[in-house]
């Protein structure tokens, strides 16, 4: 008996590893971002769109060439269509206000998270995860407060950096359903093409140029696709089949301390003493929030 605690804390050991390689991944996107030179909606298209081949040589490898169960099913495709609405609220939000309110607003996830899936799924919110919330919420903050400014001329920005909020969290509750009866691979592999359909019409009507003009915008689309998308939501994808989605959605937390730390080591932008303290709350507040 003594060994089933030890048993079941490597049992979540994995999918909590992939979680945190998981949101790593996606912390290092806004760098590819601004290395790639096409426009915002034309980079988020192309994020999604490159990264199918290699999500679809994964669903092949992971389920064979004839997996069980319906393709697109209902979840898989409410989560390709959060994802796009994420992306899209994404990139308008950085272009009609400053990239930290922008952040800002969109790590507001967890709140969306708990709050719908108390209303929708009726799930009871424990009062450590809450604690955790409220860490990693001020965490984020001191992150991003050297920058952070509300401005009436940027209003709209910010209502878009809510919206992506929204749209992230909804996307954790329709991947962790879709986890239920859905392999990672396959549910990537489906939302992505959902999300890149979406985008394409996006991107076709919003961008005077969707091609790469050099080959360091290429190689950093395709950094972005196969490290921050397959990479980061793959791996988002088996945590969330085993993970609570509150939980899950405070470890993405992390991408605002990766982006932070790639911005210093590749951009030699500082990281002050209050951005650090910042981290240092985020990690505590994961730490408080994690499931007993």
């Amino acid at each position: 008996m003594p060994l089933l605690p030890n048993a079941a804390a490597r049992g979540a050991l994995a999918p909590f590893a992939a979680l945190v390689a998981g949101a790593v991944a996606m912390g290092v996107s806004p760098i590819f971002v601004r290395l790639a030179d096409v426009g915002p909606f034309a980079s988020a298209f192309w994020r999604v769109t490159l990264a199918l081949p290699l999500l679809w040589a994964w669903t092949r490898i992971a389920d064979g060439p004839a997996p069980s169960g319906s393709r697109f099913a209902r979840p898989a495709i409410l989560s390709g269509l959060a994802f796009a609405g994420d992306l899209f609220f994404w990139h308008l939000a950085i272009v009609h206000t400053s990239v930290a309110n922008a952040t800002f607003f969109a790590t507001c996830a967890p709140i969306w998270v708990v709050l719908f899936g108390w209303l929708l799924l009726r799930e009871r919110v424990k009062a450590n995860v809450l604690a955790g919330l409220a860490l990693c919420l001020a965490g984020g903050a001191a992150l991003l407060a050297r920058s952070f400014q509300l401005q009436p001329a940027g209003a709209i920005g910010d209502l878009y950096g809510i919206a992506t909020g929204v749209f992230f969290g909804l996307y954790f509750l329709a991947v962790q359903a879709a986890r239920k009866t859905t392999s990672a691979a396959r549910l990537t592999f489906e939302a992505t093409v959902v999300t890149a359909a979406i985008l394409f019409v996006v991107a076709l009507v919003a961008e005077p140029v969707l091609l790469p003009h050099t080959l360091r915008g290429l190689a950093a689309l395709l950094a972005m696709a196969w490290i921050s998308h397959t990479g980061g939501q793959g791996l988002l994808a088996i945590a969330l089949g085993r993970l609570p989605a509150a939980f899950s959605s405070l470890v993405i937390f992390l991408e605002a301390i990766a982006a932070a730390g790639f911005g210093w080591l590749i951009l030699a932008e500082p990281v002050s003493a209050v951005q650090a303290l910042g981290g240092l709350m985020i990690l505590a507040g994961i730490y408080v929030a994690r499931p007993r």
